[in-house]
């Protein structure tokens, strides 16, 4: 079986464009939860934007070597498909997880956002397999699937899936959603 998380990006990289453009909604100072953190391409450009951040990943080598000198950086070294209880707590102002898909994980992110958190999420979906990986379908979302998980419990700001071309060609789908309202502009 394929890995659930395809890595296309480095430290370096810079954060999505959808990242980007709603980590604003985020209340200021605000603690975030970078799931699935990989590189820390998320998690850096989240400190540069004043946030305290907890970067989440079974493999948290390259996370250590980068942020282990930033006190606003708690880095949780975590199997998040082992089939555990949640173990990374609530309370968070905003939660990222960018290329990364474990469906059992929905219903604990949604209730690890503090009123009025922001989940800005983003992951390959159906389609994307003439693109190349991932092509396992248990790692593509089917079409409207994160509006239809996402929409009962939080307030959806904005949703887009379709193909993309950056950084590379893939079909995508991606939400950005509040827990409560939004007071916050984008």
């Amino acid at each position: 079986m394929e890995p659930a998380k395809v890595n296309v990006h480095t430290y370096d990289s810079p954060g999505s464009a959808w990242v980007r453009r709603f980590a604003p909604t985020i209340a200021p100072g605000g603690r975030v939860l970078d799931l699935a953190a990989d590189q820390g391409r998320h998690t850096k450009l989240l400190l540069a934007l004043g946030f305290r951040v907890v970067a989440a990943d079974r493999k948290t080598e390259a996370l250590h070597t980068h942020f282990d000198a930033d006190p606003r950086c708690e880095i949780a070294d975590i199997d998040l498909e082992n089939g555990a209880l949640w173990r990374l707590g609530g309370g968070f102002d905003g939660i990222v997880v960018s290329l990364y898909l474990h469906r059992p994980l929905f219903p604990d992110l949604i209730a690890a956002l503090a009123p009025g958190g922001v989940l800005i999420y983003e992951t390959f979906m159906v389609g994307n397999e003439r693109f190349g990986r991932p092509t396992n379908p248990h790692f593509l979302l089917k079409p409207n699937e994160l509006f239809e998980v996402s929409s009962a419990d939080l307030a959806v700001i904005a949703f887009e899936q379709g193909e993309v071309t950056e950084p590379k060609p893939a079909m995508m789908q991606r939400i950005a959603a509040v827990n409560g309202l939004l007071t916050r502009v984008v």
